[in-house]
Order: structure tokens, then C-alpha cells, then sequence
């Protein structure tokens, strides 16, 4: 994909040596042509990334309005609902919705945009956090320019712009001001150690909501030695392995026990303070077990999920020995055992808006910013420590 104007078909025509008519039979391929006049004009139109007019095609029947949303997986309740809300809104305005997934490749991602961009979809959705490095920064610019070339727009959804000047609309929500307002949560129902499980370096979701969990805590006046991440990553095996090993090197010990971190070896780095960060992702160090924590905040309710089933595992109750929050408020989360208190996020909401302001303001929805809020819902996972253990001291196990 290129990033310069439209090409139209009389350069095409030029480059292969051809009439525009002639091109027009190729590329519509409802006429006969000579092979080697068509292998010409179709090396030319490859050459130049020529891309057919959307809006002439719908005007001879040949073009719909077409929403494409591309995600990392559909499996995971939080996407599935920003592609709800983008299908939802979609219909109500007439609109096709077509989904496609990537698994978190980024090939996979190029071929869907530049497919969705020749087949003429005028919105190409993105959804999920990132790795924000150069090479995401600079695709996602040649993504933006190619569309808007084409007559098509970009929207991150959940994502940030890497330049403010890209043609991108971006809708995403406040993770930080989320963290940070689940992590007071806990720090008000008196718990002071607090381990963050879900963490993963260079997502931009992940770092917001660790953001706000360590802003949250200096707020409370607790330094940045007593902050605890936990670099799992997502879903909830990754969430069950976690706490499991966290149980195991001594976290939560028992009448008279003390922890003991030189057993701690894991398949998880843990973050200690603001400057340990991912040092060391593959293997915890000596401090990497934080002593005696009386709560958990989840990066997401299906890591929760999974750390609420090893706390069961361990004979461990949930909230009167250890508080568990999570983040998202997916459907089943009212459902667990017990019910989680979590961060309420606009996910379908989401997904309609970035429909909805894309196409409501069309001329200016390119390079604007919008920001949905986040709200805590309380359920019954957050208690206050068992007397003594306000700042980490044993616990019965």
C-alpha cells in the first residue's frame, strides 16, 4: 500500500499501453481480452496499487457500504463485544459488518486492511491494545493514508494514534483513570499489599491500567517499592499459572511461616518497583514473590477468573483471605464465584461510537480523539484484610 492520492484508471491505462477502456474490461473481467494484454494491464494496475473507485462502483451497482472490523480473537468476551456494537450499529444504518481475525499478527492485519481496502469497505475498524514500537507506528500510518486514498477511513478502537496528524479517528476508554480507580477501591478497604497480575511491557491497555494502579498508590502515600506486577499477560490460564505460583513462593504463608522468595522460580517476570521492569521477563528474582498480599488486581476478568480458581485451589477464600478485582466487567463476571467487583468498560459502546462518529462527521472524524469513561462495579470480591494482615502480616492458610 502506498500512501499517495488516489490512482485512477487513465494511469493505468497510461503505464500498460492500453485505452482506459480496455483496462475498465480487464479489471471488470466481464469481457474477452488477450491474455497478454491482460496479464499487462494487471501487472500496471499492481505496479501503481491502483484500486478501484468504491463510490463509482456502488453508482453501477457493483459497491456496498461495508464496515470491516479486525480483531486479535473472537473468543474473548471484551472483543466480542466491540464487534456487537460495530454490527449493531452498522445494521441500524444499513451497513454490512464483516469480521476478521488476526491472532495478533501483523501480516495477518496488512492482508485484511489491503483486502478490505480493494473490496471497497469505506470504515476498517481496528480494535485491542498494541505493542506501540516503530514498526506498529509506522503500519499504522501507511494504513491510514492507503485507506484515505482509497475513499476509505481508518478508526482505532481501543488503540492510540501514533501521530496526531495520520488520518485516523480514534475511540478508546480512560484504562488509566479505570486503574487507578479499582486500585483505591482496595487501598479504601484498608489492603496495602496489592499485586498487579496481567501485566505485559509495551501494551498500551496493560501499561495504562499499571499506570493507574501505581498512580493510585502514591496517591495513597505508599512508595514504589510496594508496587507489584506481575508480567502474566492475559486470559485466564495465564491468570491460573500466575497466582498458582505466587501461592507457592510464600505469598499468602501461613501461622508462623515466613516467605520464602529463593523458591520463587516461575514462568512469569514480576515487576517489584518503577525501575525493575522487564529485566528478567522469563524468571522471577529473589523479590520477585511479594511477601504476604491481601489483594489481587486482575488485568482483566479472565485472568480473575483464573486467579480466583487457584486461590479455591489452594484452600484459599475469596475475599476473606485474599480481595480480587478485575477489569472489564464481561457478562459472566456476576457470575463467578463469588461475584467480581470490577471496571466497567464501554465495550459495545465502543464499537458503536467508533461507527457513529465516523460517519456522523465524516470530514472532520479524521485525526479526532474521543475518550469514553470507565466505572467501578462492586460486587462481593473486595473485603477488608483479616485483622493483622492491614500490611501483610500471616495469614491461616
Amino acid at each position: 500500500m502506498t500512501s499517495k492520492g488516489r490512482v485512477t484508471i487513465r494511469e493505468v491505462a497510461e503505464r500498460a499501453g492500453v485505452s482506459m477502456a480496455t483496462v475498465s474490461r480487464v479489471l471488470s473481467g466481464n469481457h474477452p481480452v488477450p491474455a497478454s494484454t491482460r496479464a499487462r494491464v494487471l501487472r500496471a494496475a499492481r505496479d501503481l496499487d491502483y484500486v478501484a473507485n468504491a463510490h463509482a462502483r456502488a453508482l453501477v451497482g457493483g459497491g456496498r457500504k461495508m464496515v470491516a472490523v479486525v480483531l486479535r480473537q473472537v473468543t474473548s468476551p471484551f472483543y466480542a463485544q466491540v464487534a456487537e456494537g460495530v454490527e449493531a450499529e452498522a445494521a441500524a444504518r444499513g451497513w454490512l459488518c464483516l469480521v476478521g481475525t488476526t491472532g495478533g499478527d501483523p501480516g495477518r492485519e496488512l492482508e485484511f486492511v489491503q483486502l478490505m481496502r480493494e473490496e471497497g469497505a469505506r470504515l476498517v475498524i481496528l480494535v485491542g491494545g498494541v505493542v506501540e514500537d516503530d514498526a506498529y507506528r509506522e503500519r499504522v500510518a501507511h494504513y491510514a493514508q492507503a485507506l484515505a486514498s482509497a475513499g476509505a477511513r481508518l478508526v482505532l478502537c481501543g488503540r492510540p494514534a501514533p501521530d496526531p496528524d495520520i488520518p485516523a479517528l480514534v475511540v478508546e476508554f480512560d484504562n488509566e483513570a479505570g486503574a487507578r480507580a479499582i486500585t483505591g477501591h482496595l487501598l479504601s478497604a484498608g489492603h496495602r499489599r496489592i499485586v498487579f497480575l496481567g501485566g505485559l511491557p509495551g501494551n498500551t491497555a496493560l501499561d495504562a491500567r499499571v499506570a493507574g494502579y501505581r498512580a493510585a498508590l502514591a496517591e495513597h502515600g505508599l512508595g514504589p517499592e510496594t508496587a507489584h506486577v506481575v508480567d502474566c499477560g492475559l486470559g485466564r490460564a495465564a491468570g491460573h499459572r500466575a497466582m498458582t505460583e505466587l501461592l507457592k513462593a510464600g505469598g499468602v504463608p501461613g501461622p508462623g511461616d515466613t516467605a520464602t522468595p529463593e523458591t520463587a522460580t516461575s514462568g512469569t517476570g514480576t515487576r517489584d518497583t518503577a525501575t525493575r521492569d522487564a529485566a528478567n521477563p522469563g524468571t522471577a528474582t529473589p523479590d520477585a514473590a511479594p511477601a504476604r498480599f491481601t489483594a489481587v488486581f486482575a488485568g482483566d476478568d479472565m485472568v480473575a477468573a483464573g486467579a480466583l480458581r487457584a486461590i479455591a485451589d489452594a484452600g484459599l477464600r475469596v475475599p476473606q483471605d485474599i480481595s480480587v478485582v478485575g477489569y472489564n466487567d464481561i457478562p459472566l463476571a456476576e457470575d463467578f464465584n463469588p461475584p467480581l467487583t470490577t471496571v466497567r468498560t464501554p465495550a459495545e459502546e465502543l464499537g458503536r461510537a467508533a461507527v457513529r462518529i465516523a460517519l456522523r462527521d465524516p470530514e472532520h472524524a479524521a485525526g479526532a480523539h474521543h475518550l469514553l469513561g470507565t466505572h467501578i462495579v462492586v460486587r462481593d470480591s473486595v473485603q477488608p484484610p483479616p485483622p493483622g494482615r492491614e500490611d501483610g502480616g500471616s495469614t491461616p492458610v
